[in-house]
């Protein structure tokens, strides 16, 4: 284990009850912390007053407030991951608009709780190599759940499932996280009927996409003219008097 995977590690388990409450606490405490503070007044000291425990204990779980972040980071992730078909195992049913509106809320609700804290998360969380490959996983799994839906939904119309499911993952994550986290977040209610509306014209159309296009603009043909005409017979009587 590399030095930078250990500073970011929890060090100790809970393998009773009284140790995982100690842990939640941990967290809980850590939670407000950082959404009060911010990461740099977010320290260790703060921490430990908040769940009101020592720092030689809160030290027996993590070594750094590092850690603890990474921690909040990751749970984060694992609540928004809960209610998908990758989890539960369940396909998904129903109107593709209402598929989709069921993946935009759940988004927005794993948003809601603080969005100061998620900025801190987000914006300022080490990133261990750890950290990097569950945030690639679960982005995989999401890909790979919304691909077999566009693969397999009769509403679907897209030419590369694929494609388009990466496209929808990342615009519910980027979307809900910048317009909800930002200091002046956008109406929750707005956010999820425009998301949902806007994805669901995407999935849905295809034909439109694929449709032939129109031959290319010729430019226009030029106004017809009248043929040229003979010049008018010159009058003999000048030709002959040119002639003497």
């Amino acid at each position: 284990m590399t030095s930078e995977r250990r500073r970011l590690q929890p060090r100790k388990e809970p393998r009773q009850a009284r140790a995982e409450l100690t842990r939640q606490r941990i967290l809980t405490a850590a939670a407000h912390v950082f959404a009060e503070y911010g990461y740099a007044a977010g320290t260790t000291n703060r921490i430990a007053r908040e769940a009101r425990i020592s720092i030689g204990s809160l030290y027996q779980y993590y070594p750094n407030k590092d850690a603890i972040l990474a921690e909040l980071l990751i749970r984060h992730l694992d609540s928004g991951m809960a209610g998908g078909p990758e989890r539960t195992g369940g396909p998904f049913s129903g109107p593709l608009e209402d598929i989709i509106r069921g993946q935009v809320r759940a988004a927005i609700a794993n948003h809601l709780d603080d969005p100061h804290l998620l900025r801190v998360m987000f914006e300022q969380a080490p990133r261990s190599p750890e950290l990097i490959e569950k945030l690639s996983r679960h982005e995989r799994a999401r890909v790979a759940s919304v691909r077999d839906l566009l693969a397999t939904h009769p509403e679907a119309r897209v030419d590369d499932p694929y494609t388009a499911a990466r496209l929808t993952v990342s615009t519910v994550e980027l979307a809900v996280h910048q317009l909800i986290a930002e200091p002046d977040p956008l109406d929750t209610a707005a956010l999820e009927r425009e998301l949902v509306a806007m994805l669901t014209r995407y999935l849905t159309g295809g034909p439109e996409r694929t449709a032939a296009r129109p031959a290319p603009h010729s430019p226009p043909t030029p106004p017809a003219t009248d043929p040229p005409t003979d010049p008018p017979p010159q009058d003999s009587r000048r030709r002959t008097d040119r002639a003497d």
